[in-house]
Formats: C-alpha cells, structure tokens, sequence
C-alpha cells in the first residue's frame, strides 16, 4: 500500500488544532501535533481521533513533544510562537518569535530534511527568512502563509460590500503581511469585471485600509489570541497544491532573487504551487501607485530583517 503523508504541526495552539482537524476533512494525510507544552497536544489529538469515525475520516492524528516524532513528515506547518496581544503589532513579537524559530527550525532540518516548510508564525515575511537560513533548504520549499489570508480577507469584505458569491471575487494582496501589505486593486474583478464598476473610490481605500488592519481587528476583538481558523485554512490550502501538484496561482511569501526588483528577501508576491512548492514568481504589471506601495512595504520588512 502507499503510505500516507504525513504532515506536522509545529506548535500545537488554536491554528494547529485547526490545522490537523483540516487535514482530516481535507484527507491530506495523517497529522502529527508537536509542541513544548507537556500533554497539550496529546489531548487534542486524542480529542481529534474521537471526531474521525463521526465525519469517517481514515487519518491518524497524534500527539507528542519529541520533535524527533516529525520524522519524515512531507510538510511541516510552523505556527510556533507568542500570539499578538491587544496593542502589539507582529513586528514586536520578533525577539521573542526568532529563537523560537531558530529552535524549531534546526528541529526540522534534522528530522524532516525532504519537506516542505509552511510559516505562519509572525512576524511572517521575517520568520520565514530566517526559517530557511536555520534549515538551508532549498528557497522553493520554504514559504510564508500570509498571502493567501490576506488576499481572502480582501475577497471577503468586497463580496459582503457587493452581495456577491465570494467565488466571483477575483483578487490579490502582495507585499508584507503587516500595515503596509497592498491590496493589487488594479486585479481585483468581479467575474472579470474591474472592481471599481460596483464601489468607488472611497469606499474602496476604506475596505483596503480595514484589510491591512483585519489581523489586529479581530485581536482586539478576541483580546486573548489572535486569528485562527483562516489562518489554517490558508496553510493547508497551500499544502494541498504541493501534495497534489496543484499548479495553481497564488500570492504566498516567497524568496525574491531580482523579482519585482526585491533581492534577498521574503515578500508577498503572486507564485504557482505545485510538486516542487515554488514552482515561479509571477510578475503582474502594478500600476506606479501599486510599486510605490509594494516598494514601502518591502521595506519595511527589509527593516525587520536587519533586527535578527
């Protein structure tokens, strides 16, 4: 029989709870939480096994804090670290969040060296440079979530403001995942039809500016955590292309070597996923407002980077 992938959850919270739950439904494989805090994730992934016959999902899910129990996970999700609280922004969660990275990273290098590595933790573009500099694998197997949860959060507020189906929304968001990522209205369609036919201008830079701002919204309105559920979706929607081959078009963070004139750096930029993770960077043609926009938000990552 062929084996079943397997995927590990580094860091066990709300987003791999969720993760693992996701990958059942998704029937991607069988899941393996890990994380430092004794008991945790064998409780969930026990709570998890139990939902299984209920929905008939043929997945194993376990549950340990040896990292040595990730061996030979075919993708590795990596949600560890300290969520945002009220008043911070992901950029203050850098000093605690590296070590954490430099920790888990090293960990996955030497159990899981054939996988392919998802970053969620935060600060996200920052993170995932440093996961691939801790892990030396290949740059195409090593990306950061963000874009895809931005540019959903972006389809979410135009198909409310519009009374749309959601699967008419046609939309991308680049740049950092943090205040200063850019919403690319210049591709943003409903059915192929230029956004700007249905909502002005205005309203527009307001549903924009509510976008940037939508991680931190809902922190403040949780006020113990931060967002979960779509940020797992997110990740396992991109682990799926890989395990599947997918090819399909989205915006993730992936290691720019001269594309959109970034260098050395991990920004939002639309990719294909598939078989080999990074398959190419697309470049769209921004408007000059667009590259104004992207130009800032790089860097303002570029002056996070400089911090590790």
């Amino acid at each position: 029989m062929k084996k079943r992938n397997k995927i590990a959850m580094i860091g066990s919270g709300q987003i791999g709870g969720i993760l693992a739950l996701l990958t059942g439904i998704r029937k991607l494989g069988d899941a393996v939480l890990f994380d430092v805090v004794e008991d945790m994730p064998q409780g969930k992934a026990l709570d998890l096994s139990h939902l299984a016959p209920v929905f008939d999902l043929d997945f194993r899910v376990s549950g340990t804090n040896n990292i040595a129990d990730i061996a030979g996970a075919d993708v590795c999700i990596v949600t560890s670290g300290v969520p945002r609280k009220p008043g911070m922004s992901r950029d203050d969660l850098i000093k605690i969040n590296a070590d954490i990275i430099r920790s888990v990273g090293e960990g996955i290098k030497e159990h899981a060296p054939d996988s392919l590595v998802i970053v969620i933790t935060n600060p996200l573009d920052v993170m995932a440079y440093l996961m691939q500099k801790v892990t030396g694998f290949d740059h195409r197997k090593v990306l950061g979530m963000a874009g895809v949860l931005d540019t959903a959060r972006y389809r979410s507020f135009l198909a409310e403001e519009m009374n749309v189906s959601i699967s008419s929304i046609s939309a991308f968001v680049l740049g950092g995942h943090g205040d200063t990522m850019v919403p690319v209205r210049s591709y943003t369609t409903c059915n192929g039809v230029p956004v700007e036919k249905f909502i002005s201008a205005e309203r527009l830079d307001a549903i924009e500016k509510r976008v940037r701002g939508a991680g931190g919204e809902i922190v403040n309105l949780l006020k113990t955590g931060s967002a979960f559920c779509s940020p797992a979706a997110s990740a396992i929607l991109m682990a799926e292309c890989y395990l599947q081959n997918k090819r399909k078009l989205l915006p993730a963070s992936a290691y720019c070597q001269g594309e959109y004139g970034v260098d050395g750096l991990y920004i939002g930029v639309p990719i294909i996923m598939g078989g080999n993770g990074l398959e190419e960077i697309v470049e769209i043609e921004l408007s000059d407002n667009e590259k104004q926009q992207l130009n800032k938000s790089v860097e303002a990552v570029r002056s996070v980077v400089s911090e590790l």
